[in-house]
């Protein structure tokens, strides 16, 4: 059975920093591209970053570039989401998601959920101004 578990969320002041976790179990992981995507309160799921492994690669929507970072450990079979300087309109319940690599490099659907296979159970994320 295939598991993601999202962590780390938090209730925080604008400008300061979390650090989500994404733990996968049940897959091969060096096989998949993992995704972090986050839906606010009547809005739309919006896809925030993507990282593969082979090639090394990230990807980061134009509203969290330059303040979000994702990196992975292959050997734990985790994947990292840095939030630095939040600011209120982060606000949302942030998702981690796997895709199979050759569908969302081949397609560059590194923001389409529904090219993602799995999906963790979110993690809430509020930042006060």
């Amino acid at each position: 059975e295939v598991q993601l578990q999202a962590s780390g969320g938090g209730l925080v002041q604008a400008g300061e920093s979390l650090r989500l976790s994404c733990a996968a179990s049940g897959l091969t992981f060096d096989e998949y591209a993992i995704g972090w995507f986050r839906q606010a309160p009547g809005k739309e799921r919006e896809g925030v970053s993507c990282i593969s492994y082979v090639p090394n690669t990230t990807y980061y929507a134009d509203s969290v570039k330059g303040r979000f970072t994702i990196s992975r450990e292959n050997a734990k079979n985790t994947v990292h989401l840095q939030l630095n300087t939040l600011k209120p309109e982060d606000t949302a319940v942030y998702y981690c998601a796997a895709g199979p690599l050759r569908t969302i490099l081949g397609g560059s659907y590194y923001y389409k959920s529904d090219a993602y296979s799995y999906w963790g159970q979110g993690t809430q994320v509020t930042v006060s101004s």
